[in-house]
């Protein structure tokens, strides 16, 4: 299985980046897949999870501006992150599982690959 986050980049306060996140080696349709973010001498925290069927979950911090979505005929999730804020730099990673529990209790991933950074400038 692999997964391959990418389009972070450097930003002004008040723009816009959308992450992508191709993954491959699993039945991509039937896992929940999340996006986190972890700075450093911080702990991995979710930012945004869809499940299977499209429900949808984001960390208090990003409501209203981030927006999670899934293409399962391209294997790909995505986030679209708008008025982005200083305080969302970080490297943002993304992970997947069939179960929802895992996917939004980041600390029961055994594994992670790699992640892309964000940096918002203010």
């Amino acid at each position: 299985v692999q997964l391959q986050a990418s389009g972070g980049g450097v930003v002004q306060a008040g723009g816009s980046l959308r992450l992508s996140c191709a993954v491959s080696g699993t039945t991509f349709s039937i896992n929940a897949i999340g996006w986190y973010r972890q700075g450093p001498g911080k702990q991995r925290e979710l930012v945004a999870a869809i499940s299977s069927d499209g429900g949808t979950r984001y960390a208090d911090s990003v409501k209203g501006r981030f927006t999670i979505s899934r293409d399962n005929a391209k294997n790909t999730v995505y986030l679209q992150m708008n008025s982005l804020k200083p305080e969302d730099t970080d490297v943002y990673y993304c992970n997947y599982h069939e179960s929802w529990m895992v996917v939004v209790t980041p600390r029961r991933f055994r594994s992670w690959g790699q992640g892309t950074q964000v940096t918002v400038s203010s």
